[in-house]
């Protein structure tokens, strides 16, 4: 079986010894059948005799023979010209050698190797060609008549060759569709892979920097705080330091949490708590409170119950406004949170009181750049098929503006965030 296929490999590689090939075991089968004479016996019986071709005949059947080893590089030349030689045998041998052989042979090769609309008008043209001249020839006064088996079967032949040959193009063509259609097939996987871990990382790395910059941001303040009074307020320094330890034990149960989403699903140790939400907004707003920042909170949405995408996105698009509130707006900003279910929708918006546009603190970059926390507020945001606005508001301050359904799009949906 290997060797078979080692041999099948070498004459795709070599076409020419393959049609060098044929092209004598066709030779060998037309000399043979010219010493076969056909003669027509009493009563319309036909009987069989042995003949010796003339050097006409032999000459022809080698011609069309080697036209045969070039008939993959060039089918149209080699039908032309296998179909003249085979014309000149059909005009004039009597009895005829079987130089038509090649002829069938080249019209396959044609139809392999064209189009159906080609293979129809080449092979309809030689069909009629050869069969009117061979009917001709007998007319002319051949020892057969006109309508002789020989004759039809030379027609038959002919269009056999080429339906053969259409039929080989038709199946390779259908192959090879196939085998084009597995790969782009397995381009798009791959290209859906490749697309999901991405918007994986993505949703990751939001989820690591909403923690991150939160409690980091608290820590600072807190921090700040701790060494500005240590000398002369202990008691208010201790205080700040027991802020700034609630905020990195939260910031490390967070980050515990939020990892703990990469374990395989069989992890004992992979957390099980859900994700934060709207339920837990005082316990967030509270933490900007204990670090100085005064926030008033106003809701409206009426026991709404949210999806858990929904309900995280909108807890994390105010834990970011009021982390970027508590970084670039000032020791004398404030904050307001409002939460208002709308038709169908939830609207969250946070306001601060803090300098205008483009203020920055001395040592980090404005609000409106230099980070990823807005980026990611509307990334969250849009995902779950909602929208969100951010801009610095008339008169000083900013303003963080969030819409989202109340109903997620699809299941594919709740995942976001």
């Amino acid at each position: 079986m290997n060797t078979l296929r080692r041999a099948r490999q070498w004459l795709h590689a070599h076409p020419m010894v393959g049609d060098a090939v044929l092209a004598a075991m066709v030779l060998t089968a037309m000399v043979v059948l010219s010493f076969a004479d056909r003669q027509g016996g009493p009563h319309g019986r036909t009987t069989w005799g042995a003949r010796t071709p003339d050097a006409l005949s032999l000459t022809l059947m080698a011609l069309g023979a080697v036209a045969l080893v070039f008939r993959r590089r060039a089918p149209m030349p080699v039908l032309a010209f296998t179909a003249v030689v085979s014309l000149v045998e059909l005009v004039t041998g009597d009895p005829r050698a079987p130089v038509a052989m090649s002829v069938v042979v080249a019209l396959y090769t044609v139809a392999a190797h064209t189009d159906r609309p080609t293979t129809v008008r080449v092979g309809l043209l030689t069909m009629s060609v050869l069969t009117g001249a061979a009917m001709l020839g007998s007319l002319g006064g051949g020892a057969l008549p006109w309508y002789d088996q020989e004759n039809l079967g030379l027609f038959a032949w002919t269009g056999m060759a080429a339906a053969a040959g259409d039929a080989v193009r038709s199946r390779r063509d259908f192959v090879q569709a196939i085998k084009e259609r597995a790969e782009r097939a397995e381009r798009t996987r791959e290209e859906e892979a490749r697309r999901r871990v991405a918007e994986e990382r993505l949703r990751i790395a939001r989820d690591l920097h909403d923690v991150v910059a939160h409690h980091i941001a608290l820590v600072n303040v807190q921090a700040g705080v701790a060494a500005h009074v240590m000398d002369k307020r202990p008691d208010q320094a201790k205080e700040a330091l027991a802020h700034v330890r609630e905020a990195s034990r939260s910031a490390l149960n967070e980050l515990r949490a939020t990892v703990g989403l990469l374990r395989q699903s069989g992890d004992p140790e992979a957390p099980t708590e859900p994700a934060p939400g709207l339920d837990r907004l005082e316990e967030l707003v509270g933490t900007f409170r204990n670090a100085g920042l005064p926030v008033e909170v106003a809701r409206a949405d009426h026991g709404t119950t949210l999806p858990a995408a929904v309900d995280l996105a909108a807890y994390r698009v105010i834990q970011e406004a009021l982390t970027n509130v508590q970084k670039h707006a000032g020791e004398e900003a404030k904050a307001e949170v409002s939460v208002v279910r709308v038709g169908p929708n939830v609207e969250i918006t946070v306001l601060d009181s803090g300098p205008g546009p483009g203020t920055a603190e001395p040592d980090g970059p404005s609000r409106e750049g230099g980070g990823h926390g807005l980026l990611g507020m509307r990334e969250r945001v849009t995902a779950l098929g909602g929208s969100c606005t951010a801009g610095p508001r008339y008169g000083g301050g900013f303003r963080v503006h969030a819409i989202l359904p109340v109903k997620t799009a699809s299941p594919a949906t709740g995942k976001a965030g």
